[in-house]
């Protein structure tokens, strides 16, 4: 039993497909399967059950993937002990960001990074908030941004800033001749919003209860697929499909000329996000972190 079998049968679970699965250990499916069948060969036991469309574990599968992630999670501590005894900055810092901060954030505030911690490079990886949890927890990150509320056990965070939302329309919106935009005033817009798994979509449906979508055909709120970004919602609202909510952030980043596209502000109270860092409470680069927050701080200093 090796602690790399254990990390196939984590993602295995995780993933319910071998491909995915293999995709995410860098490995290929068949190596991937071999391992697994070679676990279960050692332990007398199956923790799979495989059918043509999915693969789920046992329920004794269960338990045992239970106990090998703590397993790695331990791995993860004794690594993050070893490394308190080196140069703190000298190390790569592994970072993930939700979707909808990475490719607004990132640019902005790795060039100060690179300013006050020039021998730490950063490994950068975006993806939804369940999966970057799952990804700290087991070491596999070391700081994840994401957008709060945000509860783990053994995992600190804190807070970096709050980020207003405003409204995204074509320059030619009746919308677009006011200043601001009350919240209300959106019921009766075509409404474009990220599919499920994007937290950005809960944050606007929470502080904008008016915009939860119905069964009915009647709704003018539209989803876009799941998986689609900011980007896709963007470039919809200029082809004239409806108008979307951005975090301020997005909405400053934009090809989009002010002749085709606009944002408007929210009257107060605007609906907002709060911004955060969450770290294991056992990682030891304290100086990493704190180089990481200067540099955000720095990058939204005008």
């Amino acid at each position: 039993m090796t602690l790399t079998e254990l990390r196939y049968i984590v993602t295995l679970a995780q993933e319910q497909h071998f491909g995915r699965a293999a995709d995410r250990c860098y490995v290929s499916q068949p190596t991937l399967s071999i391992a697994v069948k070679k676990l279960e060969d050692e332990l007398g036991v199956a923790l799979f059950e495989r059918t043509k469309s999915r693969v789920q574990p046992t329920p004794l599968g269960e338990q045992i993937i239970a106990q090998a992630n703590l397993v790695l999670e331990q791995t993860a501590a004794i690594k993050d002990l070893a490394d308190a005894g080196k140069d703190q900055l000298s190390s790569p810092l592994s970072v993930g960001a939700i979707f909808t901060i990475g490719p607004y954030l990132l640019p902005k505030f790795i060039p100060h990074l690179q300013q006050i911690a020039q021998r730490m490079p950063l490994y950068v990886e975006e993806g939804y908030t369940h999966n970057l949890r799952k990804k700290l927890r087991n070491g596999e990150l070391d700081v994840i941004i994401i957008a709060l509320p945000f509860s783990e056990p053994d995992v600190v965070t804190q807070a970096l800033f709050e980020e207003p939302f405003v409204v995204l329309m074509p320059k030619n919106h009746p919308l677009a001749m006011q200043k601001k935009v009350l919240a209300s005033e959106l019921s009766d817009q075509k409404m474009l919003l990220l599919g499920e798994g994007h937290c950005f979509r809960d944050q606007v449906l929470t502080t904008c209860p008016n915009l939860q979508p119905h069964n009915d055909e009647s709704s003018k709120i539209k989803t876009v697929a799941e998986g689609s970004s900011l980007e896709t919602l963007r470039h919809m609202v200029a082809s004239g499909l409806g108008i979307t909510i951005l975090p301020l952030s997005a909405a400053e980043s934009s090809l989009y000329t002010q002749d085709v596209l606009v944002t408007r502000p929210f009257e107060d109270p605007a609906p907002s996000r709060t911004i955060a860092l969450a770290w294991r409470a056992s990682f030891p680069r304290h100086k990493a972190i704190d180089a990481l927050r200067k540099a955000i701080q720095q990058s939204r200093q005008k």
